[in-house]
């Protein structure tokens, strides 16, 4: 019998089924350091229309966690199509380096004093620190493939980046929008230091519950002075010490309840709640009055000699406590700005560790918190306490520390919201927000913002470039100060500030504005780290020549709108009057398989580095691909092998599109489209449908979609369809077959258009394939263009017709399916098929001669149309045995085989071929 295996054309290629790459992955980065990938994309896109992605700078501690890797993904996917469309799109990472968190990594695990410490030594320290981590960082977001100018980003220390930050300070400064001022402003104990609201989280806490009862002292004839008290209600007995008045609401209705021997004033509507809390079973309502008529009321402090007026404030309301606000606004935002109206003044008797100081007679030197419990039996003591309960409730915590935070009316220096708050609103409205609920979202916080504390009790930072008279504490910025600062933090650094003399960082001749002094001293705290981040639009945008003002797009966390969105748009709209950005898109959080957010302690953390080493970073980059990233995110193990199996598929019809296309030159062997098969035809068009969707979703950021696409593409029409159909005329006619050549040309734009549309996504698998793919000119795929919409390849009218003729496949298969499964066939080819077609049906079906490849059978025979077809089916199948004897060489079954002498094994279709193009495989008797 003869060998007729070499007169096949079985597919062939170096391509390894495979991908191994968490071995592959580092050798093609290091290919792409060694050829410059990124500066050749440049060069390659240098002159053309600009798109910026701008960095939001991560913070430069600890490894990269799985947040930082979806991140950077969507950025280098947005970045690599970006510059595959043809855009000129620069990607310069960057890094948040100064605060809280590496000055206090410095303390705990190089066990350094801060306040013994030399600031400048201490600072060098701090910066040793952040740079360790920010080349770590870097080592691990290269890893993920991520694509950028890795030798130059920019990091907030740096002396440029910190010259500029000044500028934008005394640009601020300039148009009148940075004051001083005492407020109550979010603290951390656990810091020392004034926090900003984007430095807040909420976590659970327990907390006392008290009612407050204080005694009536001026009841203006309206509240009875004997045995007459006014029920406050606090989570915060501490705060008790700092008490300056009740708040009432004007419009609320109050009532005057006797409770035994003494008389209660509270809101009406929470009379019953307050007796029930408070266990009192037995009372009964003396009197009612409107909030507004209890003007000049004055109450006493529980146990101290001080008074506590009534006052009135829009925040009272019913939700919670009894109507009447304890009011201290040395511990309050609320109670702060009350006080002003009310000229209260501010007392606030704890210190920046969180010790009441000797205002607060009677706890001198006791830790806040642990002072609920002794403020708490002071009240008991001096028969003030109504109710003491527990709750447990949201309350804000340091995000750094975890640890509790307080109100503390302290002086701080702050950039006034109100001077730019109309401009950043109407700015919001031209921004394009996605997802398009980020535009309210954003409104809301700046609507309702507060001034903006920028002041740190910090070392490590950039120093607030602000100088104080000697003689009459007059802070002194001009434009001079700032810029002679600046210029010297360009050559030397912000550490200049604490390395040299008052004198030295003053130009000459500078006097107090007010007394006239030569003698100044200068400031010690810091700017917020919110404020370094935010200025990076004009320390990196506007310095870096390859880049613009403004960017096209920031791309960061949905945290980040009460972030670095927020602190951008905030010093960009204050020293510039626009948005730093034309477009925001935001992501969300990401939870572990179960939807639970992930912690150490549940164990469900998934860590970038460990998916890179058992997956590869493709995999990890599919993944961040197949989610809906806009809103929050699900990843584990499982999650993972499932992606990973998506992938395999994938590469498996790139090999299987690099197996066939062997000893195609693209230039030699392309067929044009008005020479090609109708099956052929169809397949390019369906193609160019491909291109146009994946394109659309690319533009909107919407990668899931792409890969959907792509995938939907690969498994369902390729895989199922096209080129398993196409198997035949690919493996058994000759080489230089015009209808084989059809088949391999469409194989050919598929495979370039496939590695061209995924090359975003998985780009080390990208470059491999694009590597073995013949005819290719660029060395990389990254410097070729985007797939674009071939008109000439798309026949709508074929893909109308042969969409039915795939409804009908469908049927064919089924029919198959349940013949294989009763053992009257095996393989598909096995079967004779015989059709009976509606009227409609029929006329298709009669003039297409190759069904039985469509179907992958041996015989097809269509019979006249029938009546008796049901009106929901378009055709009724009967499968049988395929009549003959199967053909050694294509596996078909024909009455042909063992009528030729040469060739006894073969069908006519092959004994031909080999005739022709093989005559050296004769027959050979084994």
């Amino acid at each position: 019998m003869a060998d007729y295996s070499k007169t096949l054309n079985l597919p062939k290629t170096d391509f390894p089924m495979r991908g191994n790459l968490p071995v592959k992955e580092p050798e093609m980065q290091k290919w792409w350091d060694e050829i410059d990938i990124y500066g050749q994309v440049q060069e390659k896109r240098k002159g053309r229309p600009k798109f910026i992605l701008h960095d939001g700078p991560p913070y430069a501690n600890g490894d990269i966690h799985i947040g930082h890797a979806l991140n950077k993904t969507l950025k280098d996917f947005i970045v690599r199509y970006k510059s595959l469309k043809g855009f000129d799109a620069p990607y310069v990472p960057g890094w948040d380096t100064h605060g809280l968190p590496i000055e206090h990594a410095i303390v705990t695990k190089k066990k350094v004093d801060r306040k013994s410490v030399d600031p400048v030594q201490f600072r060098e320290m701090c910066k040793e620190y952040a740079l360790s981590f920010v080349e770590q960082h870097r080592g691990q977001f290269k890893r993920l493939g991520v694509r950028g100018d890795w030798n130059r980003p920019y990091i907030t220390l740096e002396p440029r980046y910190e010259a500029a930050q000044i500028r934008v300070f005394g640009e601020m400064v300039k148009k009148g929008h940075i004051y001083r001022g005492m407020k109550s402003v979010y603290w951390s104990p656990s810091s020392e230091t004034a926090l900003a609201e984007a430095e807040i989280e909420y976590h659970d806490k327990r907390s006392p519950s008290i009612y407050v009862t204080f005694p009536v002292k001026e009841g203006k004839g309206i509240l009875p002075e004997e045995n007459g008290y006014v029920v406050i209600w606090t989570t915060t007995p501490w705060t008790i010490p700092a008490n300056l008045a009740i708040a009432l609401n004007e419009q609320f209705d109050y009532s005057l309840v006797q409770a035994g021997d003494r008389k209660l004033l509270m809101a009406t509507e929470l009379v019953d709640e307050v007796m029930k809390t408070a266990e009192i079973s037995e009372y009964s309502t003396v009197a009612t009055f409107k909030g507004k008529e209890l003007e000049g009321v004055i109450c006493q402090h529980p146990f101290y000699d001080r008074e506590s007026p009534i006052i009135f404030g829009d925040h009272v309301t019913l939700d919670a406590g009894t109507g009447c606000v304890h009011t201290a606004p040395g511990h309050g935002e609320e109670d702060f700005v009350l006080g002003q109206k009310y000229k209260l003044g501010v007392l606030c008797p704890v210190d920046g560790k969180g010790r009441f100081t000797a205002e607060a007679p009677g706890f001198e030197g006791l830790f806040y918190e642990d002072g609920n419990k002794k403020v708490t039996e002071k009240l008991e003591e001096v028969g003030c306490l109504l109710k003491l309960t527990f709750i447990t409730h949201q309350y804000p915590h340091d995000w750094r520390t975890k640890k509790p935070v307080i109100f503390r009316a302290t002086e701080q220096w702050f950039a006034s919201v109100d001077g730019f708050r109309q401009e950043m609103l109407q700015e919001i409205k031209n921004v394009k927000w996605t997802p398009s609920w980020g535009e309210v979202r954003m409104h809301n916080m700046i609507a309702d913002r507060g001034d903006w504390c920028i002041s740190r009790q910090r070392v490590w930072g950039v120093p607030l470039p602000i100088f104080y008279c000697e003689e009459c504490g007059t802070p002194h910025i001009t434009e001079e100060t700032i810029e002679h600062i600046a210029s010297l933090f360009a050559e030397e650094g912000s550490s200049a500030w604490y390395a040299k003399d008052v004198n030295e960082l003053m130009p000459e001749g500078q006097r107090c504005s007010k007394c006239n002094s030569e003698r100044f001293r200068k400031e010690t705290d810091t700017m917020d780290v919110w404020f370094d981040s935010g200025s990076s639009h004009a320390a990196v945008l506007e310095q870096r020549e390859e880049l613009r003002w403004p960017a096209d797009l920031y791309l960061e966390g949905s945290d980040q709108y009460r972030g670095w969105f927020n602190s951008s748009l905030s010093t960009a709209v204050a020293t510039r009057g626009r948005a730093p950005y034309k477009g925001v898109l935001s992501h969300g959080f990401i939870l572990d398989g179960e939807g639970r957010k992930m912690s150490k302690s549940l164990g469900n953390v998934v860590e970038p580095a460990k998916v890179v080493k058992q997956y590869g970073a493709d995999i990890l980059r599919l993944w961040v691909a197949s989610v809906d990233y806009q809103a929050d995110v699900r990843v584990s193990d499982a999650i993972l092998k499932q992606i990973a199996e998506v992938y395999r598929k994938l590469r498996n019809t790139f090999r299987f599109l690099l197996g066939n296309l062997n000893g195609f030159d693209p230039d030699q062997d392309r067929v044009n489209v008005n020479e090609m098969t109708e099956l052929d035809r169809y397949a390019l068009s369906k193609l160019q449908r491909l291109i146009e969707r994946v394109t659309k979703a690319y533009d909107h950021y919407e990668f899931h979609q792409v890969y959907y696409q792509v995938h939907h593409f690969c498994t369902v029409f390729l895989s199922q369809f096209y080129l398993d159909v196409l198997k035949d005329r690919l493996y058994v006619l000759p080489a230089s077959s015009p209808i084989r050549r059809s088949a391999q040309t469409v194989l050919y734009e598929m495979l370039v258009s496939l590695v061209q549309i995924v090359s975003p996504l998985i780009p080390h698998t990208a470059d491999e394939v694009w590597k073995h793919t013949p005819g290719v000119r660029e060395v990389s795929v990254q410097l070729t263009l985007f797939p674009e919409v071939n008109p000439q390849y798309v026949d709508e009218s074929l893909e109308s017709k042969w969409d039915q003729l795939l409804e009908i496949r469908d049927e064919v298969l089924k029919a198959l399916e349940e013949a294989r499964a009763a053992k009257l066939i095996g393989n598909s080819l096995g079967a004779s098929v015989e059709l009976t077609p509606n009227s409609k049906v029929y006329e298709l079906l009669s003039k297409e001669d190759e069904l039985d490849q469509l179907f992958i059978v041996s015989q097809v025979h269509v019979h006249q149309p029938s009546a008796d077809v049901p009106a929901d089916k378009k055709v009724l199948v009967k499968v049988n045995a395929a009549e003959g004897e199967k053909c050694e060489r294509c596996w078909v079954f024909s009455p042909t085989v063992g009528k030729h002498e040469d060739h006894p094994t073969l069908c006519d279709r092959c004994a031909s071929i080999v005739r022709e193009h093989y005559p050296e495989a004769g027959a050979e008797v084994v």
